[in-house]
């Protein structure tokens, strides 16, 4: 018979179970080593949090986040540029060696390798130290990050025509036409014109633009009423030749002619 062979163990119900409370351990004896995670580490975090988040609060009300007019796809003049936290990948896609025939070698490899390398640090330095200097490998990793996110970012604010860019990005006021005028009482005749223009001919993002934004002369707005221009069609005007000279006068003065 083998030891223990149908052996049963029984509890007794008389026999009272010690419950410990839930007390953190004393890491007095380790000092700046480690900490209980409750409440001590996350009570640091929540006070932390809570001291960035005022200030951020504090700076969305002193602040307002900027605007521009509204987004126009046909203009390709325009040169968007993405936030302050993303102009550090904005300024990388502008060196030869991640642009072009490069581009994906700037948005996806570089940056792929560069975020990776952050997200393996733990496991490449595993080193029980908290001192930044006796873990080279994280903290050379870190820094090397840090150097790079703050110089590119400073490349691209000081690299960045600021002025062309609050230009491009003006919200103008809607332009005051006189609609009284016998060319507007002509543009409103013009079906094919309204539906890319609009009824105040200021254009519509996306399809048209305004037709005042543009310099001509009343002969050259003839010339593109009758032949058309890029995407505009040509013979689209249905009115008499006088009709086309009031028009193209009326277009010139910028709606406004005296």
């Amino acid at each position: 018979m083998h030891r223990g062979k149908g052996m049963k163990f029984v509890g007794d119900s008389r026999v009272p179970a010690e419950r410990t409370p839930n007390i953190p351990k004393d890491y007095s004896e380790y000092p700046g080593k480690t900490e209980a995670f409750w409440p001590n580490f996350l009570l640091k975090e929540w006070m932390v949090g809570a001291v960035f988040l005022v200030g951020y609060l504090m700076l969305t009300v002193s602040h307002y986040s900027p605007l521009e007019r509204v987004a126009d796809p046909t203009d390709a003049s325009y040169i968007p540029l993405p936030d302050w936290y993303f102009l550090f990948l904005y300024q990388l896609l502008k060196y030869e060696f991640a642009s072009g025939d490069y581009t994906v070698l700037g948005a996806v490899v570089i940056p792929g390798i560069a975020f990776g390398a952050l997200l393996l640090a733990p496991f490449l330095d595993r080193g029980p130290e908290r001192r930044p200097i006796k873990r080279p490998i994280a903290s050379g990793l870190m820094l090397l990050a840090i150097a790079s996110i703050i110089w590119l970012t400073y490349e691209s604010v000081a690299n960045h025509d600021w002025e062309a860019a609050a230009k491009q990005g003006a919200i103008v006021e809607e332009k005051q036409i006189d609609m009284e005028h016998e060319g507007y009482q002509i543009w409103l005749t013009q079906g094919s014109c309204i539906n890319c223009h609009g009824e105040n001919m200021a254009g519509n993002p996306g399809v048209a633009p305004s037709v005042f934004e543009h310099g001509y002369t009343k002969e050259e707005i003839i010339d593109i009423i009758v032949n058309g221009k890029g995407i505009m069609s040509g013979g689209l005007f249905t009115g008499t030749d006088e009709e086309l000279e009031i028009l193209a006068e009326y277009i010139a003065a910028d709606g406004t002619p005296e």
